[in-house]
């Protein structure tokens, strides 16, 4: 005698909630999936290129699938050594040092954001506050990017999020058909 299992039926409150999670994503909402960033955030609205132009992204942003899978948690952009770097919003210095290789420098903004750069020169010291556009230290050797390069790290509430997405530098997604009408 076999004993045989029948598949699982989803329950209309489960495919409900997955309806939802998936308008949410299209439409914009402030998902995982979007990263998180809502335009009506008012930090969203006073963040500024921390590098003079132009911004050339050499590393884009790659989420990971999981959150200890690989990926890029944040971009790298074109940036000589010695370069001066500005605060893209005011906040408080959390942490300058070296890590494994790299100087690197992390400003808490409020809101659950908090930026990183490295490989970045610092004279600033934990609980400095910058305002946006002040100069927050130089473009160092070091860490994974390539000389004359910045990385650009951004967490939402302890979350790695695209930083272009404060900057304007993604563009809106535009759905295209995927398959031949019958």
């Amino acid at each position: 005698m076999s004993t045989r299992t029948r598949p699982a039926r989803e329950s209309p409150a489960l495919t409900f909630l997955s309806v939802l999670i998936v308008a949410g994503c299209v439409l914009g909402g402030p998902t995982a999936a979007s990263g998180g960033v809502s335009k009506t955030d008012p930090v969203f609205s006073r963040w500024s290129w921390p590098v003079s132009d132009p911004h050339t992204i050499t590393t884009p942003f790659r989420a990971p699938a999981h959150e200890y899978g690989a990926g890029h948690r944040g971009i790298d952009v074109d940036a000589p050594v010695g370069a001066l770097v500005s605060a893209p919003a005011a906040g408080t210095v959390a942490y300058r040092g070296t890590v494994v290789d790299r100087p690197l420098l992390t400003i808490d903004h409020g809101g659950g954001y908090v930026s990183t750069f490295e490989p970045l020169v610092s004279a600033l010291a934990p609980g400095d506050t910058v305002s946006v556009g002040e100069a927050i230290g130089t473009v160092a050797f070091g860490g994974h990017t390539a000389p004359g390069s910045l990385h650009i790290g951004v967490r939402l509430d302890g979350s790695y999020i695209n930083p272009s997405l404060l900057f304007g530098e993604v563009p809106r997604a535009v759905l295209l058909p995927c398959c031949d009408p019958l």
